[in-house]
């Protein structure tokens, strides 16, 4: 199930090696969605507006856990396609003990942290004791989601897409099963939510890892692996610590923003909380792209294959915005009904704030597209110090300008920082892209 993405049409790889991985990112929301969705049909609106403002939280662990996937996968990828197969190995073990003593210091953190992070984005009293509890237990499982972005990392790096598209399809079915019964049945409210995700995402862990396990076993490799490697490590490092800073940063940069949302009431709070789970959707969804350009680009660096980096870009562009046509279309015309998916009866506000979302960011998922395709290939090369340059200029402008539009044009000012930030990062995006890449003009070979 290993596939070599140094051969092939760059088009057909990519397409064959990424539709998987569609799926995959689709399942993985649906985690999210699940949990907004039935948090806002069974328990109301306020249960709807603490998932969601505790959501802005979680994502500080989950750029630590795409940190972790991302650095093992490029240097994975790149030792793969070298055709060097023990370090590969050595690179996974490395990995998966450096990936261990991030989630124990990160979960002492978040538990001590917990009260204080709710507070310091202004969570309103209404919605506070529902927001801490859900934080709490979704800590509580965050090794699980750790090691699972880690063995699809790995997965990625060995041209596999397939094996995590299937956990995610399976685990993220039932979640949505057992979602339901223990707030419907047992009336567990939020905290059947949290516990839900807790155990699938637990399943879909344990399995990955074991399955990791015997594929690498499956590898023949030329002498004995090292189980720790200093110089492995030192180089995952310096792919995973700039992208888990960049995450975070993101992550910071969501949490200013949603303090200034949460200026404006639980109705606003609940209608971004549900309009920003489908813009999530949309924006995964063009990540994975840019995730699967990371591994093409890493193999082929690896191969010694540079040309075909070029093309992949092309066919990369093509991918996401054959995906943006549909997506941004169906935001723009059905966007109430959408909305209205996550809450039973919402408010006037809840309701309105979140169509106007949709109906500003929508338009621009072609610009946001290309620039995750551009900075997937400068994170798979290694051009790290360009990839978060980028990213930091998208964040900084689109956090000075919630907080100055928001005083002037209220929330719709929030809404409209997130275009002008995409276009300022793509802009620079394709820049650096084309910077360190256009001298190779000639076509690969098929």
């Amino acid at each position: 199930m290993n596939m070599d993405l140094t051969v092939g049409k760059p088009e057909s790889v990519l397409w064959k090696f990424c539709v998987p991985l569609f799926g995959s990112i689709i399942f993985q929301q649906l985690y999210n969605i699940a949990d907004s969705f039935v948090a806002g049909k069974f328990i109301g609106e306020n249960a709807l507006a603490a998932v969601g403002n505790s959501y802005e939280i979680t994502l500080i662990f989950i750029a630590f856990a795409f940190g972790c996937n991302i650095g093992c996968s490029v240097i994975v990828s790149q030792l793969f396609g070298a055709k060097r197969y023990r370090d590969m190995k050595t690179a996974v073990s490395t990995s998966l003990i450096a990936s261990a003593v991030v989630c124990a210091v990160l979960m002492l953190f978040g538990m001590i942290g917990c009260s204080g992070l709710l507070q310091l984005i202004r969570t309103p009293a209404e919605i506070y004791a529902d927001s801490k509890l859900y934080l709490q237990i979704y800590l509580l499982g965050f090794p699980f989601l750790l090691f699972y972005n880690v063995a699809t990392g790995i997965f990625s790096a060995l041209g596999d897409s397939k094996t995590p598209f299937l956990f995610l399809a399976v685990s993220s079915t039932c979640n949505i099963l057992v979602d339901m019964i223990f707030v419907s049945a047992f009336d567990m409210g939020v905290a059947g939510v949290a516990w839900a995700t807790f155990l699938c995402q637990g399943a879909s862990a344990v399995l990955a890892l074991i399955v990791v396990r015997k594929r690498l076993a499956a590898i023949e490799a030329d002498g004995k692996k090292v189980l720790f490697s200093v110089t492995l490590f030192q180089k995952i490092v310096v792919i995973a610590i700039p992208s888990i800073l960049q995450q975070s940063f993101i992550s910071i940069g969501n949490i200013m923003i949603q303090g200034v949302i949460n200026g404006f009431g639980p109705g606003v709070i609940a209608g971004y909380s549900a309009a920003v789970k489908l813009n999530n959707l949309v924006i995964t969804s063009l990540t994975t792209v840019g995730n699967g350009i990371s591994n093409y680009t890493a193999q082929n660096m690896g191969a010694g294959m540079l040309p075909r980096i070029k093309d992949g870009f092309r066919a990369a562009v093509k991918m996401v915005w054959v995906l943006c046509v549909p997506l941004a279309a169906l935001y723009l015309l059905a966007n109430g009904f959408l909305i209205r998916i996550f809450l039973e009866h919402p408010s006037e506000l809840a309701l309105l704030s979140g169509v106007r979302f949709l109906q500003i960011v929508s338009p621009f998922y072609f610009i946001i597209s290309v620039k995750l395709v551009a900075d997937g290939i400068l994170r798979g090369a290694g051009l790290m110090k360009q990839f978060m340059i980028t990213t930091f200029t998208d964040l900084i402008l689109r956090v000075l300008l919630t907080m100055a539009l928001s005083v002037r044009w209220g929330y719709l000012g929030i809404w409209s920082a997130w275009p002008i930030g995409w276009c300022a990062g793509a802009a620079l995006s394709v820049w650096f892209y084309r910077r360190n890449f256009s001298c190779f003009t000639k076509r690969s070979k098929v």
